[in-house]
């Protein structure tokens, strides 16, 4: 069987009200752009029906039990085919058919990871708490200064990287510090990162939110102090 051009990874944790709108984008933005892909959902222990509805749409499930957000994109990463490897939240806080803006300039080979900069792209009203939003503004900076990277995003969930550049990172975080690990190993690297802005949607689930924002920054910030940069 031929490489798929493209696999979008999605890690889920208990999203079975989400993950089919979530797959159903994702498939739009295939078509659209005419790529040959796969959409795999990197479920993280879940206990509703998550993965029965992700297969029963036609993704691949990997299945990962050790709870965490960089667990489950671990999973996914190591079970990708894709030559370029995208990712995005399962929770309808993105929408995927921007995912073209990331693919593009790795597909081109202008860049080897891609962030994307929910700043540049605007957040509809409520998608991000106060609390949170200067969190990530304050931590971003620290990370930019430590890394020496322009990334104003840090903690953007909606990222890519091409294969080649997933292969030179050794990974070894498993919670939500994953997505600064990511830019933090990639800048050390020499890596070449681009940035594009994406929309940040509000999510309209009745359900109740899994940002912990003192907790979450908390681990971004002690990876961070106990990780310097490139000398």
């Amino acid at each position: 069987m031929e490489r798929p051009e493209v696999s979008v990874v999605l890690p889920c944790r208990n999203e079975e009200a989400a993950i089919g709108q979530c797959i159903l984008e994702i498939r739009r933005f295939l078509e659209q752009e005419k790529l040959q892909g796969e959409i795999l959902v990197a479920d993280n222990a879940s206990t509703d029906r998550s993965a029965e509805i992700a297969g029963r749409m036609g993704a691949r499930v990997v299945r990962e039990e050790k709870p965490g957000y960089g667990y489950a994109l671990r999973a996914g990463i190591a079970a990708a085919a894709g030559e370029i490897i995208l990712f995005g939240d399962s929770d309808t806080t993105y929408d995927f058919m921007e995912l073209g803006k990331l693919y593009r300039p790795l597909a081109e080979g202008r860049a080897d990871v891609m962030i994307g900069d929910r700043f540049a792209g605007g957040m509809e009203k409520g998608a991000m708490p106060w609390s949170h939003r200067i969190g990530v503004r304050l931590l971003s900076a620290f990370g930019r200064r430590r890394y020496r990277t322009d990334v104003r995003d840090f903690h953007c969930g909606m990222r890519g990287l091409t294969r080649k550049a997933a292969e030179q990172l050794a990974f070894r975080t498993g919670g939500m510090e994953f997505a600064t690990e990511m830019i933090a190993l990639a800048a050390k690297a020499g890596l070449r990162i681009g940035q594009c802005p994406v929309r940040l949607r509000k999510c309209t689930l009745d359900r109740k939110s899994k940002l912990r924002t003192l907790p979450d920054g908390n681990r971004h910030l002690r990876y961070m102090l106990r990780n310097p940069g490139k000398e």
